[in-house]
């Protein structure tokens, strides 16, 4: 799945309940909306042809060990492909310091006219499923809360767009022109995104977030969709070509969050690990939480 995950820091994001759920409109597909459902549909259909968007969560043919997972969380937790508020652009490689919530995550699904009672039922009950799992994991106060939200999910598609931009207003008024038409304008090769907003006064404490769905995927890229950009928007929000199994990783090999990627959420959200601290000043603790996470306790 080729997601996006970016910062957009300091940026005014007050918190906001959702207005009344708009009921599914009946109405026609447009033709730009039916063209991407079928043009995902053949892309989902070519990569489980070829064995990719496995939901196994690994195995055998996937080891890894301590040291490959403390890596892997190097890369996922300390860097960036995008740079923080650029839209776009290409972060500049260095190591930044280590981000995530200190407060509570409270998720909602918000859908667009466009989407069907079916999808909407379906999808909300996963979706509350894996909230309950990430909080699980990670030991920290994460919950699906539908009306008083700060982790805003939208479901919507290329027939959603009017609303969309009307949610997003109401959802972070102070949003940059880039930020908006990250949501806005979103490249067909781009399944989905997710942007973090993090405080005034602390550009690595997370205090909201902003993910797109794209309503015209079929369901299992949907489902990849959600496994990969609320785990995204948690504080891993880079992908890593090394990192195995993991939906942290470009290659679509995987489409749920594995038991690997669990261990790199536990670690994020460790309390021996400090908001901002440096990737040298973290690294000694990450190998210890990450030889814990593994069993091998030194």
């Amino acid at each position: 799945m080729l997601g996006l995950s970016l910062v957009a820091a300091c940026e005014v994001v007050p918190t906001t309940s959702p207005p009344p759920a708009p009921k599914p409109a009946p109405q026609v597909q447009s033709d730009a909306s039916r063209d991407l459902q079928i043009y995902y549909g053949r892309v989902q259909a070519d990569l489980l042809a070829r064995g990719l968007l496995r939901t196994d969560g690994g195995g055998p043919d996937t080891p890894y060990t301590p040291d490959m997972m403390a890596r892997n969380f190097e890369q996922i937790a300390f860097y960036d492909e995008y740079a923080s508020g650029g839209g776009l652009k290409p972060a500049n490689g260095t190591a930044g310091k280590l981000r995530r919530w200190s407060g509570p995550v409270r998720v909602s699904v918000e859908y667009g006219a466009s989407v069907s009672s079916d999808m909407r039922a379906q999808d909300t009950a996963l979706v509350q499923g894996y909230v309950g799992r990430l909080a699980s994991v990670t030991n920290h106060a994460i919950s699906y809360n539908s009306g008083r939200p700060n982790f805003h999910v939208l479901v919507m598609g290329e027939d959603d767009k009017d609303q969309l931009a009307r949610r997003l207003r109401q959802i972070i008024p102070g949003a940059s022109t880039a930020t908006m038409s990250l949501f806005l304008n979103v490249q067909r090769s781009i399944d989905c995104l997710v942007v973090a907003f993090s405080s005034e006064g602390n550009d690595h404490d997370y205090k909201k977030a902003v993910a797109l769905v794209r309503s015209e995927h079929p369901d299992l890229m949907r489902k990849s969709c959600y496994h990969e950009e609320i785990a995204q928007g948690l504080g891993l929000a880079n992908d890593s070509p090394t990192a195995r199994p993991s939906i942290f990783n470009d290659d679509d090999e995987f489409a749920l969050l594995t038991t690997h990627d669990e261990s790199l959420l536990a670690i994020l959200y460790d309390p021996r690990l400090q908001l901002g601290m440096s990737l040298e000043q973290a690294r000694p603790v990450v190998h210890i939480l990450a030889r814990e996470q593994a069993g091998r306790i030194y």
